[in-house]
């Protein structure tokens, strides 16, 4: 792990470099990656400072690092030399656990903030990934300061890890609108193949003409020169039979 912790440093150095570089008016002097911070592997002086890492979020099997939502660490540095200390910046890397190629650089951020002599202080340090799942190695390193403007590097974490994809839920709301989306697409497409070739092997029933209802004719109504209606007597008792006429014998014929 020799060879991550060094790479780890000088990423850790580089990045304060250009911080300090970026502001003319710092009068801390700016540092390169072979300067007193790593410097042949070893450094001025050890100081009594020490940091560990805590992970509020991680499970019983492990820490995982979760893609698209930020991993938390809470850092405590405790101070045991009669002198305040200054964080400056909390970065990391990670790398293959069988290799130790650094496959990405974690976020480099700066604090400035003091730990009294003798006392402690927690910092919050956070940063997301956007990976394959695989299992890398976690390395965690701080730049602090002493009273005469000393710079040290501390070691807070060195472990391994696991990069997972985010758990997904019914009720996210991309779920649900891929969901109404891909219903969509299947009933127009259902609906484009129903009318499109199975339809026309069925063929259409002609519905049946509807009649229309037939008006009565009116029914002509025969008075008669009484002036009531005949149509409702019976036809023998209106048509009576006429009487025979007899031949009247007062003419008869001469005799020749």
């Amino acid at each position: 792990m020799r060879f991550l912790s060094s790479a780890v440093l000088g990423f850790l150095a580089t990045q304060f470099s250009q911080v300090l570089a970026a502001d003319p008016a710092s009068e801390i002097p700016i540092l390169n990656a072979a300067d007193e911070i790593v410097s042949g592997g070893s450094e001025k002086r050890a100081i009594a400072v020490t940091a560990t890492a805590s992970f509020p979020e991680s499970e019983v099997f492990g820490i995982k690092l979760v893609n698209g939502h930020p991993t938390t660490a809470v850092v405590t540095f405790n101070n045991a030399e009669d002198f305040p200390a200054n964080v400056l910046a909390i970065g990391g890397t990670l790398a293959q656990a069988s290799s130790d190629q650094i496959v990405r650089n974690l976020t480099f951020t700066q604090y400035g903030v003091e730990v009294p002599a003798g006392e402690t202080v927690d910092l919050t340090y956070a940063f997301a990934t956007e990976m394959h799942p695989q299992e890398l190695q976690l390395a965690l390193s701080a730049i602090v300061t002493d009273n005469e403007a000393g710079f040290y590097t501390l070691s807070i974490f060195n472990g391994t890890v696991s990069v997972v994809e985010a758990p997904i839920s019914l009720l996210d709301p991309q779920i649900l609108f891929l969901y109404v989306f891909l219903s969509g697409v299947f009933v127009a497409t259902c609906a484009f193949i129903y009318n499109t070739w199975v339809a026309p092997l069925f063929p259409k029933k002609s519905a049946p003409k509807s009649r229309k209802p037939e008006t009565p004719r009116p029914v002509a109504t025969t008075t008669g020169a009484q002036g009531y209606d005949e149509s409702w007597i019976p036809a023998h008792h209106v048509n009576r039979p006429e009487a025979k006429r007899s031949k009247s014998s007062g003419t008869k014929k001469s005799k020749a």
